[in-house]
């Protein structure tokens, strides 16, 4: 996870004699797949106290997620994750393999939420709850929100 911090302020430094001043804390989010293997690692979500072995990459980066979105549904509010063309395409292809397993979300290191996988993800975006206050949701995904823009500026300007 300090992997993704170095990457974000590698991208943003690249090709500038220092780095951009952000005016926001960023929030960078992995996905890992539940996973039974014996790379495993354990992890226990915050609130509910699950334990869940996942492997040890990320199934999806942030550098994947374009934009992030906070949805009330019928059960709460939650998280919509929305990813590049390219990651649609590998967790369609993981999803369909993977159904019944589990991925986590973690923001910033921190494991926060886990979304079982019931059926194909075809649509390229990911719907999570997390577990922590819905108070503290709105400022969360601003920050992941300006974090993901700034990944995907500087993932255009390597290309």
């Amino acid at each position: 996870m300090k992997s993704a911090f170095a990457l974000l302020a590698t991208l943003l430094a690249a090709g500038c004699e220092t780095a951009p001043k952000l005016d926001y804390h960023p929030a960078v989010a992995d996905f890992f797949l539940e996973s039974g293997d014996s790379r495993s690692v354990s992890i226990t979500l915050p609130q509910s106290g699950v334990t869940l072995a996942i492997g040890p990459k990320p199934a999806l980066r942030s550098g994947d997620i374009v934009n992030v979105e906070l949805m009330q549904v019928e059960l709460g509010k939650c998280l919509m994750f929305q990813l590049t063309p390219a990651a649609a395409r590998d967790l369609y292809r993981f999803s369909v393999a993977n159904q019944g397993k589990r991925l986590v979300l973690f923001i910033n290191g921190a494991a926060l939420g886990a979304r079982r996988i019931e059926a194909p993800l075809a649509d390229g975006n990911v719907l999570v709850f997390l577990e922590v206050p819905d108070d503290t949701l709105p400022v969360l995904v601003a920050s992941l929100k300006k974090t993901s823009a700034d990944l995907q500026r500087a993932i255009a300007k390597k290309r």
